[in-house]
């Protein structure tokens, strides 16, 4: 284990490089083929690790609705999951209402649970997980972001969006310096993300390295995140871990290590 240098000790969005702009949109066309592969391995995905019948929160992306999500949630509830949707019909930023509706979806599913529930947020859903992690720690056991540019200035994103406008009028959401505060969250949490994301620049999508944050990257287009193979993998594997015991990941328990690339991760220095 290397000592981490000054360079890596500061958050990653902080870094020069960190602020290139998304990898080719064009890539975001793999998409199709992707939930293609993601139904084709539901039966070998369904020998991925099981849950114990609690509930999970799935928060959907920027624009799409619990629809987008409807993949993934199948596949949770055939491993033996409770995954909860979230009810607010299409996500078009952090609202008062939408801000509102995630506290009371928490707390419902937490109390249905009897305890803290994990969280699976694709894209601004991940914002959104990281966001109740921090103002409701109690209530929220771990937090798996799909990329989630969480880690970004609103003036760096590539396509403006009314998104960020939105964030922007959120104080609870933006830090002084306009970076988006949710890097080091107090909950075990996993950051999912792909060098050839052609939506946010996946830098933006990584966490600064601790002992209960991890990046793992995986291969596949944004719009893709919630119906890829490698994904479901990390997910199935974060979301059957006994409570108290949270661990990295490691590909090589996934049974199918060659769907990873296999370059040096980015949190290596932790």
């Amino acid at each position: 284990m290397r000592p981490i240098d000054s360079d890596e000790a500061r958050p990653l969005a902080n870094r020069p490089e960190d602020r290139r702009r998304p990898t080719n949109p064009v890539l975001e066309l793999r998409a199709p083929f992707e939930l293609a592969a993601f139904v084709a391995a539901n039966p070998a995905l369904q020998r991925a690790p099981r849950g114990d019948g609690r509930p999970v929160l799935v928060l959907p992306g920027f624009v799409a609705s619990d629809a987008s999500t409807v993949p993934l949630r199948i596949l949770l509830h055939q491993l033996g999951h409770r995954p909860y949707g979230w009810g607010l019909g299409r996500n078009l930023g952090p609202t008062p209402e939408v801000v509102v509706g995630l506290q009371r979806l928490l707390v419902e599913a937490s109390d249905a649970a009897g305890g803290p529930v994990p969280i699976v947020g694709w894209s601004l859903g991940g914002i959104y997980g990281r966001y109740l992690s921090m103002i409701d720690t109690d209530r929220v056991s771990q937090v798996i972001s799909l990329g989630s540019p969480f880690n970004i200035g609103i003036d760096e994103l590539a396509l403006p969006t009314p998104l960020w406008d939105a964030l922007a009028e959120q104080g609870d959401f933006v830090h002084d310096r306009g970076t988006i505060d949710l890097d080091r969250i107090p909950v075990p949490s996993t950051a999912v993300y792909s060098r050839t994301d052609g939506v946010v620049a996946w830098r933006s999508c990584v966490q600064t390295p601790r002992r209960i944050a991890e990046n793992v990257e995986v291969c596949g287009s944004h719009v893709g995140l919630g119906a890829n193979v490698s994904v479901a993998l990390v997910i199935a594997d974060r979301l059957a871990q006994p409570d108290g015991r949270w661990r990295r990941f490691d590909k090589r328990r996934s049974r199918a290590p060659w769907l990873f690339p296999r370059r040096r991760p980015v949190d290596a220095a932790a």
